[in-house]
Parts: C-alpha cells; sequence; structure tokens
C-alpha cells in the first residue's frame, strides 16, 4: 500500500479544507475482491454511488474501482460473468492518509488520472474516499 504523505505548512491554516479528512465522503460500500463485475455493478446502482472500496479477506482496503472500469471491463471481448473485482482493482494507486492535504492528494489525483481515492488509516482500513472535483 502507498501512502500519500505530507508535512505540515505554516500559514495554510486559513483554508477551509487542509487535510483530506476535512473533505473526504464516507467510504460508501465496501466489498470483497471475489464480488463479480456484474454483481458490483449492481451494488453500485443500489448505493447510487460511482464508487466501491475493496477489501481483502481481513477487511482491510486493497483498492477501488469506479462504475466507468467496470463498464469498461464487462464490455471487453475477453470478459466472462467469473470476473472478479481483485483482477480488475485500480490496487496499484495510492491510498491518502487522513493527514494528506488536501491540494497533495489532488495533484496526485490528476498526475495518475484517478477519479477518486481511499482514505486510509494506518493499520489499511477505508475511512473515506476523496473524489475530484467536478
Amino acid at each position: 500500500m502507498t501512502l500519500v504523505q505530507t508535512q505540515y505548512r505554516p500559514g495554510s491554516a486559513h483554508r477551509v479544507h487542509r487535510t483530506v479528512a476535512d473533505s473526504m465522503e464516507a467510504a460508501g460500500p465496501q466489498v470483497w475482491g471475489d464480488m463479480t463485475v456484474e454483481v458490483a455493478l449492481s451494488v453500485m446502482a443500489a448505493a447510487r454511488t460511482g464508487h466501491l472500496v475493496v477489501c481483502d479477506d481481513d477487511g482491510l482496503c486493497t483498492g477501488l474501482v469506479t462504475r466507468a472500469r467496470l463498464t469498461a471491463v464487462r464490455d471487453d471481448s475477453g470478459y466472462t460473468d467469473r470476473t472478479c473485482l481483485r483482477d480488475i482493482a485500480d490496487v496499484s494507486a495510492p491510498f491518502a492518509s487522513p493527514l494528506t492535504t488536501r491540494a497533495e492528494a489532488l495533484r496526485a489525483m490528476r498526475r495518475r488520472r484517478l477519479g477518486a481515492l481511499p482514505v486510509v488509516d494506518e493499520q489499511g482500513n477505508a475511512l473515506g474516499v476523496l473524489a475530484l472535483p467536478r
């Protein structure tokens, strides 16, 4: 797991959203890696969300999948109804610490072309999700 780290910078205290913790959304539905793409899309539709936090068997965050990613996988010619989230989740993306500055996290997301970034504690538990502003 790669955490986006930050340092405190004096003089930035006047900002409304200084850290990721100040502006993150609730983590939303957390699902396991053995869930299939079709079931994940159904969970997203029912929860009215555009992303799911993927967890391992211990409940620790391993990645994030978006509706766009699931749709692209489902529309691919190599797709089968047995394709699981652990096979497609974005596990190479960084995870943000709640203490990461919002500006640093947004820069990392734009650089990696991520629409959302999981926010995790030191143990890897999902605390929330930071989404790019629309």
